[in-house]
């Protein structure tokens, strides 16, 4: 007859108990243990390790037998769902340390899952949680949290953000595809003045998909046992720990991600423009007529969304770059005010905002002038996930939260664009850059 799970648990202790009487003896004795009764004692631990895992693995079946077996829950909570006093929701976590601390409780082998865990993802955002131990954000946590990512990074807070929902992994979005507006405009349209009762031409715009498909950021946050104790100091180290990191990455992406498996930053999209640096110019050097030239090849009708980016290593260069005035000169850059409303410098008037992830001085990237705002798609899926291990560091003592984030990022244009009067050397662009010198 097949052992039961309660056999094999019986099992267990009956052999840890004859591994004590073993290890009392040599205790009471007052000596250590023979050969013969080493290998005794490593044979039952053996046994009992293997016991161990046939029951962890009937225990797992069991579970994911009951629920499949379960109806599943409706993914909207019905009218009227009960409330705690005060009329803090049952169905609710009061504070995003109390979700975590019970994903650190679901995370533990035979641990319990709190059933909130389940309504939160399945009310909150729609979907359901996925199968191997993970859990979704409640949704007023989840929608705080990416807010905090996106505020902590310089860049994709300015980004065009487009939302993706239901079980979809990507986007697809019509963009009209102009790459010049000498002979037509919007790919194709062409306006004309005519003759009383003359022939009239058609013309047609064109269009191009931009597909956004969704990429995973994961970020790692370790714990101890001692901040895991407390609810409290456990969000706040989450808070403070993986927003930094993910806003970080997210920058990185929107300026030098590669497209494959990541954000394609600007640095490598099609649609960039780099100008040439002036003749005879020295190495790792910016001069005024760089900020003119790579200034005069923006989209002048969406001159107050742009802003300047680059490596703070420039601005002793920036401190001093002036135009001459008779004997005197006039600052090209002008910096912070030291009041609230000015915190970073201005170069022709647009702010100028030093970022980590530009380019080393004297290399293309290491300023740019970008337009965000009409430039840039950051699409995302909502929902952060978090899982939790106490595997990974044991021996340490820490216990491991991993956040996914799914969102991807690219530019609007795939081309520059050739102006209505100027030519070839002239296109304009969203991303503007600087040559290597």
């Amino acid at each position: 007859m097949a052992k039961t799970i309660t056999t094999y648990k019986e099992d267990i202790q009956k052999l840890m108990a004859k591994v004590k009487d073993i290890e009392g003896r040599g205790i009471s004795e007052n000596r250590d243990l023979t050969e013969p009764e080493l290998k005794l004692v490593n044979e039952m631990m053996d046994t009992v390790e293997e016991y161990r895992r046939i029951v962890s693995t009937m225990e797992r079946r069991e579970r994911i037998s009951t629920e499949l077996e379960t109806p599943p829950a409706p993914l909207t909570q019905p009218k009227g769902k009960a409330r705690m006093e005060g009329g803090e929701d049952r169905d609710k976590f009061p504070t995003f340390g109390a979700q975590l601390m019970s994903v650190l409780r679901a995370g533990i082998p035979g641990g319990t899952v709190d059933p909130k865990l389940w309504t939160a993802a399945a009310t909150g955002l729609g979907e359901s949680v996925p199968s191997d131990g993970g859990f979704l954000v409640q949704q007023d946590f989840s929608t705080e949290l990416l807010q905090q990512v996106i505020a902590t990074g310089l860049l994709s807070s300015r980004c065009r953000r487009q939302p993706i929902s239901g079980n979809s992994n990507s986007i697809k979005i019509n963009g009209v595809d102009e790459t010049s507006r000498a002979s037509s405009r919007y790919g194709g349209i062409v306006a004309y003045w005519a003759d009383e009762a003359g022939e009239k031409t058609p013309s047609k715009p064109k269009f191009r998909k931009i597909e956004l498909s969704l990429k995973k950021l994961i970020g790692l946050c370790y714990a101890t046992d001692e901040l895991l104790e407390d609810a409290p100091a456990l969000e706040g180290f989450i808070r403070e720990a993986f927003p930094g990191e993910f806003g970080f990455q997210l920058d990185d992406g929107i300026v030098n991600g590669p497209g494959a498996g990541s954000l394609l930053g600007f640095l490598n999209s099609g649609s960039l423009v780099t100008v040439a640096k002036e003749s005879g110019q020295s190495a790792s050097t910016i001069l005024a007529e760089n900020i003119d030239n790579m200034y005069s090849r923006r989209f002048a009708g969406q001159t107050q969304n742009y802003i300047w980016v680059y490596n703070q290593m420039i601005e002793p260069q920036l401190a001093k770059m002036a135009y001459s005035v008779g004997t005197g000169g006039v600052p090209v850059y002008q910096g912070p005010s030291g009041l609230a409303g000015s915190p970073y410098g201005t170069l022709k008037g647009l702010p100028a905002i030093p970022i980590e992830q530009a380019s080393a001085l004297g290399t293309v990237g290491d300023i740019n002038l970008v337009n965000l705002q009409n430039g840039y798609i950051l699409a995302e899926k909502g929902g952060i996930k978090v899982d939790m291990s106490i595997h990974v560091s044991f021996v340490y003592d820490q216990s491991v939260f991993r956040f996914v984030l799914r969102v991807d990022g690219q530019p609007v244009r795939s081309t520059p664009l050739t102006p209505y009067k100027g030519g070839a050397t002239a296109t304009q662009s969203h991303f503007i850059t600087l040559a290597a010198r």
